[in-house]
C-alpha cells in the first residue's frame, strides 16, 4: 500500500512520501505562520492514527518492546516512556542527517533509484541487524 502512495504522489504532484519530511514542513509552516500543506496533514493523520490506536487498544501501554518492557516492570515501568522518547529525538536527529528516514529513503529515494537513498536504507539495515545480534549477545 505505500508503495502505490510513493508512486501515486510521485505521478500526481511529483513529490516523495517520507516522515521526515513532513515533519518538517509542520515546523516550518508553525514557525512561519504558514498554513499546512499535504505534508503536514500527513503528519496530523499519522498523530491521530496512532492515538486512535491506542484508544481503541485501552490507551497507551508501553508493552510489545521486547528486552525493554522484560526489564522495566512495575513500579520500573515508567523509565520505558523517557527511553522511548530519548530514542525517538536520536532517529529524528539521524534522519535529519541522512536526508529523509526510512520511509522517505527506502521508498520514496530507492524508488526513483537515488544512491544516497540506497546507501540510506542499507545503513539503516545494516546497523538495525547488528543491534539486534548485540542485544541479542547481551541477553
Amino acid at each position: 500500500m505505500l508503495g502505490l502512495c510513493v508512486v501515486a504522489l510521485r505521478a500526481l504532484i511529483g513529490e516523495r512520501l517520507g516522515v521526515t519530511g513532513a515533519w518538517s514542513s509542520a515546523v516550518e509552516s508553525a514557525t512561519r505562520g504558514r498554513g499546512l500543506d499535504w505534508r503536514g496533514f500527513l503528519l496530523i493523520g499519522l498523530i491521530a492514527g496512532a492515538a486512535a490506536f491506542a484508544l481503541i487498544a485501552g490507551g497507551p501501554d508501553f508493552r510489545g518492546y521486547g528486552w525493554l518492557t522484560d526489564t522495566f516492570t512495575g513500579e520500573r515501568r515508567w523509565l520505558v516512556a523517557p527511553i522511548l522518547v530519548a530514542a525517538g529525538v536520536l532517529i529524528g536527529y539521524g534522519a535529519k542527517l541522512a536526508g529523509g528516514c526510512t520511509s522517505g529513503n527506502g521508498l520514496s529515494g530507492s524508488a526513483m533509484l537515488s544512491p544516497a537513498s540506497f546507501a540510506a536504507t542499507a545503513t539503516f539495515f545494516g546497523t538495525a541487524i547488528a543491534v539486534s545480534f548485540a542485544i541479542a549477545a547481551v541477553i
